[in-house]
């Protein structure tokens, strides 16, 4: 196969948002090697990702095996899209802004009971969470008691008028922290 970079619209359906899945997405995307943008859109998670073929289709193969343990895929549908040449979108990943509309093909996840990794840091004297009733990652808490539309992201929840404060910001904000993008977050 050639490495002429290759782009493609992946649209994702199913109970795909509150679950972790954009930064799921943008972690994916970084391992393999592809370009790109994800974001939440009332047709379920829409992914545009750039680069080989090779690395294209690896990265369609992992989205559906490595899913989030709370994310249930029902279809995913790929469009070829002509590649990006601009140096702003060819060489990065990113996590845009959610797109909004009528309707929408999203299922949305129900409340989970707390992780094992939260349910560490709540008995733990050391953490900052230490019997913090409400701690919650990306793979627990609430989801469909605080969701009031769709897409799913923190102004779209009953969360939305409370600010972050600098800590629980710097989680939301950090791809590697399993916070990253966690609605329900809250300190």
């Amino acid at each position: 196969m050639s490495d002429i970079p290759h782009r493609r619209r992946i649209t994702v359906t199913g109970q795909v948002q509150g679950v972790g899945f954009r930064p799921f997405v943008y972690r994916l995307a970084l391992d393999v090697g592809l370009s790109g943008l994800v974001r939440n859109a009332p047709e379920g998670v829409v992914i545009e990702v750039q680069g080989s073929p090779r690395r294209l289709d690896v990265f369609l193969r992992r989205l559906e095996a490595e899913q989030p343990p709370l994310a249930r895929i029902m279809r995913v549908v790929t469009q070829d899209m002509a590649p990006t040449g601009d140096s702003a979108g060819a060489s990065t990943f990113a996590i845009h802004k959610s797109t909004g509309g009528a309707g929408h093909d999203v299922l949305i996840s129900p409340d989970i009971s707390t992780c094992a990794d939260c349910l560490a840091e709540l008995t733990d004297k050391n953490d900052r969470r230490f019997l913090y009733p409400f701690t919650n990652c990306t793979n627990c808490g609430p989801r469909f008691t605080i969701t009031r539309s769709i897409p799913y992201d923190r102004p779209n929840t009953s969360m939305g008028c409370f600010p972050l404060c600098a800590d629980c910001s710097r989680e939301y904000e950090d791809p590697a922290n399993r916070r990253f993008h966690a609605q329900p977050n809250a300190c």
